[in-house]
């Protein structure tokens, strides 16, 4: 008897585990305001988006930060991402592991209190979980950025930066791809509305509003926000940043029009929003969350900040003396484009001396002429090495980081997400867009995508070939590992990849 009953119970609960297992997939969305300032515009204001997500026997979060980093570089400093996932843990039974926090890069200062607000906004996420069925889908977006990179004439490679200036545009060769692709997750409630809306595309958001000098969250922040407004009630959008490493908001250094993310913002979520609603949703028992650690060799730039120091001298005593100042040069400029056959004076002027033999005019162009080129090729000097200081301070920086660790690996956290037919891969870094078009094409899946700025943050991370021009760009300088994380990477991320089948 007693058996039997023993047998029973046992039965029971394997029924009753099984069912579990096979519960449809549950989620609940979130957002808690984490702007430094209040009351900020509507489109602008910072938000912690939380994504909780749970099939009955493991749970996980996917947050969406309107910052530009987690940790290293702006308003959220180290531990934040420790100290969010020991609250999680202790207060809701959610494993370290099973956290993911992307970055979306736009450049706003957040609350002080960042902390608190995000595990606010996963603590409501998890109070508020219904059933959902699970789509996936891509979209298509080109409007709206380009690669910063150019390629010169000679070979090198500079970027597009605020912080200096163009080379001549008679210098420019190519530029560098872009990745046009939107990768969707759509989470949809049991009746078929749209709970959320998680969409990947690669491109810093930093082209500014007229209204918030900067403080904002930009591009992302109207797209998200558009996208909600043709969402059913309650329903959010998750904007995961891909790899945009190297790729601006299209003419960012235009200045002859205000800087204005919105219409950006509005162009990303049409075509999000168009995508969107082509997936076709289905229930989903489970997902798999996996979390990989990968030593990443440190770059010794002692040698490339030896030659940019011989480059900086050769620079500088190349500047030739000219009577010219910048008042003289924009009066004889102006005059010699507007007439080069008679920028002095009077055409007929030049006739008279022609007739009775004087070269005074034509002499006086000639030494002008002159003296505007040499002014021009100081000018031109004096960009490049702007350029030169500006990357060559971002490599010393880096330099005496590394050295100070003595160049032990630096240890990062890969993330591998399924979701139904939804794959992505993340990494903590600024990554460049060929690296996330390598994946992506090498990986055995169509949906699959690539998230950087998550779980941390060092620098940029470029491709071993742009690496090559260490010290020309941004990308390649602002770096603190060597050019062979790349092929750890990829390969990483495609085995990892072919493990959550």
């Amino acid at each position: 008897m007693f058996l039997r009953y023993l047998t029973a119970l046992v039965i029971v609960a394997y029924a009753f585990g099984s069912a579990r297992t096979q519960a449809q997939l549950r989620a609940g969305v979130a957002k808690v305001d984490i702007s430094r300032v209040a009351s900020k515009p509507s489109g602008n204001t910072l938000y912690a988006k939380a994504l909780v997500i749970s099939d009955g026997t493991k749970t996980a979060v996917i947050v969406a930060v309107d910052a530009v980093a987690i940790a290293e570089i702006g308003s959220i400093r180290d531990p934040y991402l420790a100290n969010v996932r020991k609250q999680l843990s202790a207060e809701l039974g959610i494993k370290p592991e099973h956290v993911l926090i992307n970055a979306s890069h736009c450049h706003g200062s957040v609350h002080k209190d960042v902390e608190a607000r995000t595990v606010q906004a996963v603590k409501m996420a998890a109070a508020n979980m219904v059933p959902v069925t699970v789509g996936v889908g891509t979209g298509t977006e080109n409007r709206i950025m380009e690669n910063r990179r150019l390629i010169l004439k000679s070979g090198r490679i500079i970027d597009v930066r605020h912080a200096y200036p163009l080379p001549p545009d008679d210098a420019v060769a190519a530029v560098g791809p872009v990745d046009t692709e939107i990768g969707i997750l759509r989470l949809d409630r049991t009746n078929g509305d749209t709970l959320a809306l998680l969409y990947n595309f690669a491109m810093h958001p930093i082209k500014g509003t007229p209204a918030t000098a900067g403080d904002t969250a930009d591009i992302v922040g109207f797209a998200s926000k558009a996208i909600e407004e043709n969402l059913p009630a309650g329903a959010m959008a998750f904007f995961i940043q891909g790899c945009g490493g190297d790729i601006n908001p299209i003419r960012y250094k235009e200045v002859n029009v205000p800087r204005d993310a919105e219409p950006h913002g509005n162009l990303l979520a049409l075509s999000t929003l168009r995508a969107a609603r082509k997936i076709k949703t289905k229930p989903v028992n489970s997902f798999k969350f996996t979390n990989h650690k990968l030593k990443i060799p440190r770059a010794d730039h002692s040698k490339r900040i030896e030659e940019m120091e011989a480059e900086k001298e050769r620079l500088t005593k190349s500047l030739r003396g000219t009577p010219l100042n910048l008042k003289s040069f924009m009066s004889l400029y102006m005059k010699h484009s507007a007439n080069g056959t008679a920028p002095s004076i009077d055409s007929y002027v030049y006739m008279r001396d022609e007739q009775i033999g004087r070269k005074d005019l034509t002499s006086l162009d000639e030494r002008n002429l002159r003296d505007l080129e040499r002014y021009r090729n100081n000018v031109h000097t004096m960009e490049a090495l702007i350029r030169l200081l500006i990357n060559k301070a971002l490599l010393e920086r880096h330099q005496m980081r590394n050295s100070a660790a003595n160049m032990e690996p630096v240890e990062v956290e890969v993330v591998g997400l399924r979701i139904g037919d939804f794959r992505m891969v993340s990494f903590p870094g600024e990554v460049t867009v060929p690296i996330g078009l390598n994946i992506k094409k090498r990986a055995p899946h169509d949906m699959t995508f690539v998230a950087g700025y998550s779980n941390g943050y060092i620098y940029y991370c470029p491709t071993a070939e742009q690496l090559k021009n260490i010290g020309g760009a941004q990308e390649d300088s602002d770096c603190l590992i060597a050019a062979e994380w790349q092929a750890l990477f990829e390969n990483k991320a495609l085995e990892i990849l072919k493990a959550l089948d």
